[in-house]
């Protein structure tokens, strides 16, 4: 399964038919809101009415048209693969085709923000551009200045010059509940301002491209064109921005994600203030915590973000923070689930105080962290785990080299040479360093043979390439 950014260029062609779902809501505005006794007293038979809320905001809903200089591939000597020393090298390279810009066309979708022209949109609709155009639904269209881009959330703020336009209204994407309506407007294939609907799938879902979004799933239909357009609620206000779907054929196939507005906002402010945008940082990588990863390390139930490396000098580093300890909240607020974290600190202001409450040790305890910054290109992610278990440990190690320690930049630790049984059936591999299990640092085989049988649920801490994980390994 491929994960497709939902930007088209104008080569590509398609069409799409969209079938519409029952429910028991009606759109209405703020003020007269659906509540639960009149959802409760409507007909089983009703459905959701979508015409006022796109008749309301469908205007704020803008098509973005992006031109990019693109260097036309050249014919001639390299394409014939002909060496210089061959005879017919010379000829072939005076009438070589030189390069030359080749404009390259792409479109998306947006949305106003304020009446004054500030749009929101996707960075990889408009990332690189070298002309970015916008067109209202009254087709009156407009050259916009791209204000920022933020890559890491895949946010771009634009900006046109114009007044008293229509503007949607902003939602809370915290308070968005899983499977409640959602509407998405956008120029699918082209077809402009497209009105899809569904429900909300999942909220905080991370996805394995290391951003540390936390991504609201929706069934809604977007394809290629609705890249940057908005996800609306049946109040009307906007909870997200449409950005990614995952598909085997390139095209909808019932999952697609939405940037949660709250997040978008943040970035949204900083880009306008100060054209980028500042992070908080810990300095630590995280992962899910398991049902077996909770039984080895004594929790009652399985959540929190599990650390599985601390950045030496980091902001985690200085304030104590271990690897191995669950943060199971971040200023009174529990993490459930590791994107969370990641999430949470990056929308924290560099040099703010951070109460973390760690599980260690069988017990929680209460650290103080003071938030570092993150370089843009290097930001908290949350790291898959692996939740595979067997019936025996079953690994063949060896001592590390010191070039290897080197390499590595670790102290201690085996190497894994062989795998088979319970490690192998939990994901451990050839040429993975053990680190520690259960906490227990590793320095041999036989130190490793020791910690084997600490418990019947082991966490083993690996290192492959440069991330480190904990691996649960069950053994009998």
């Amino acid at each position: 399964m491929k994960r497709k950014p939902i930007v088209r260029s104008l080569a590509a062609a398609g069409l799409v038919s969209v079938l519409g779902f029952g429910g028991m809501q009606y759109y209405a505005p703020a003020a007269h809101a659906v509540t639960p006794a009149t959802a409760a007293a409507a007909p089983a038979s009703v459905l959701p009415d979508f015409s006022r809320l796109v008749e309301q905001y469908g205007p704020a809903v803008v098509n973005i048209s992006v031109s990019h200089d693109m260097k036309k591939a050249a014919a001639g000597v390299p394409g014939l693969g002909l060496s210089p020393d061959d005879p017919m090298y010379e000829f072939f390279r005076r009438f070589q085709i030189p390069q030359t810009p080749m404009p390259s066309q792409g479109i998306g979708s947006g949305f106003i923000v304020s009446p004054d022209g500030l749009i929101l949109t996707n960075a990889h609709v408009v990332q690189d551009a070298s002309e970015v155009t916008v067109k209202l639904t009254d087709r009156r269209e407009f050259k916009a200045k791209v204000i920022g881009v933020d890559p890491a959330t895949d946010v771009a703020v634009l900006k046109i010059e114009a007044t008293n336009l229509p503007a949607v209204r902003l939602g809370d994407s915290d308070a968005v509940r899983v499977g409640e309506w959602v509407v998405a407007i956008g120029a699918p294939f082209g077809f402009e301002n497209s009105v899809t609907s569904g429900i909300v799938s999942a909220k905080a879902r991370s996805l394995p491209d290391g951003t540390y979004v936390p991504f609201i799933q929706t069934d809604v239909a977007v394809n290629p064109g609705n890249s940057g357009g908005p996800l609306f609620n049946l109040k009307g206000e906007v909870i997200g921005i449409n950005s990614q779907i995952y598909s085997r054929s390139g095209g909808y196939q019932g999952v697609s994600f939405a940037i949660p507005i709250d997040m978008a906002l943040h970035v949204k402010d900083q880009l306008v203030a100060h054209g980028t945008v500042t992070r908080g940082r810990l300095g630590v990588t995280v992962q899910e915590v398991n049902q077996s990863l909770a039984r080895s390390f004594g929790m009652p139930s399985a959540r929190g973000a599990l650390v599985s490396s601390v950045e030496p000098g980091s902001a985690a580093d200085k304030a104590g923070v271990k690897t191995g300890d669950v943060i199971l909240k971040l200023n009174g607020t529990a993490i459930d689930r590791s994107i969370e974290l990641a999430s949470r600190v990056a929308t924290m202001k560099p040099g703010s105080p951070a109460t973390l409450e760690v599980w260690r040790d069988g017990k929680p305890r209460a650290i103080t962290a003071q938030v570092g910054a993150a370089p843009s290109e290097k930001l908290a992610a949350a790291k898959a785990d692996v939740d595979l278990s067997g019936a025996r440990v079953g690994v063949a190690v060896r001592a590390l080299t010191e070039a290897e320690k080197q390499r590595a930049g670790v102290e201690g630790g085996v190497m894994v040479e062989q795998v088979a049984g319970a490690a192998a059936k939990a994901g451990i591999r050839p040429g993975d360093i053990i680190v520690s299990v259960n906490g227990t640092r590793i320095a041999d085989a036989e130190a490793l043979k020791a910690a084997a049988k600490s418990g019947k649920t082991l966490a083993v801490l690996i290192q492959r390439n440069e991330a480190r994980i904990f691996v649960p390994v069950q053994v009998g």
